[in-house]
């Protein structure tokens, strides 16, 4: 049976500092490698092996991904990385302090820009401080200004359809190394979890999910890793 393990980068810099990040690029802490080092260890230990890899363009994700792997003696998997994977884009709140964000505007509508399925946040501006559209990676890349949950989802999920779905029919072995959101995003359409209620779902930082999947890729079993 197919086998699909999801993993949320290690605690990152702006986790620690709790600032929106989204697209911006900033690494792991040494919490965050710790954790990653301590997920690969546990995959390691219950027996799971992998054939094929993905992950973001996103320096936390990568290195969490290596991390693990390092550990598990697997950092020759082949590895595929791809901006689709990329965390959803905070916008004009990217960089901000939440607390302070929530000071400025409000409980009520920072709620409303984190926790709702699609209402997005005040798009970055253009040429700020925050803007990755000039970033080399993103090249030929039509980089968002903002973006709701439900816009993540609509562009993950091509790649899930594209990418990840063939590799784990064809009986590869699946480990993705991705962010909260682009992972809430195939939590969502693996699980059919309702719109109203994928907003809810906490998936915390280095902790493995399995997804025990029948041939045609619907779920059989989920779990975090942890508890099995």
């Amino acid at each position: 049976m197919p086998q699909l393990v999801l993993i949320r980068h290690g605690q990152s810099a702006w986790n620690l500092e709790n600032r929106f990040t989204g697209w911006w690029d900033v690494d792991v802490t040494a919490q965050g490698a710790a954790e990653a080092r301590a997920a690969g260890a546990m995959m390691a230990e219950k027996g799971l092996d992998f054939d094929l890899t993905f992950t973001s363009l996103q320096t936390r994700a990568i290195k969490t991904l290596n991390l693990a792997l390092e550990t598990m003696g697997r950092l020759w998997l082949p590895t595929e990385k791809h901006w689709r994977l990329n965390e959803r884009h905070y916008g004009g709140l990217t960089g901000l302090d939440k607390a302070e964000t929530a000071a400025k505007h409000g409980d009520e509508q920072v709620k409303v820009w984190r926790r709702s399925f699609d209402v997005p946040p005040p798009p970055a501006e253009a040429g700020g401080e925050f803007d990755v559209s000039l970033d080399r990676r993103y090249a030929g890349i039509p980089v968002p200004a903002t973006e709701s949950l439900k816009d993540t989802i609509a562009r993950v999920l091509p790649y899930w359809d594209e990418r990840i779905a063939p590799a784990l029919r064809d009986g590869n072995r699946v480990l993705i190394s991705a962010h909260g959101n682009s992972l809430r995003a195939l939590v969502k359409h693996l699980s059919n979890i309702p719109d109203d209620e994928i907003t809810g779902l906490e998936i915390p930082t280095g902790q493995p999910i399995v997804y025990e999947l029948a041939d045609d890729l619907t779920p059989t079993d989920r779990y975090y890793l942890s508890e099995r």
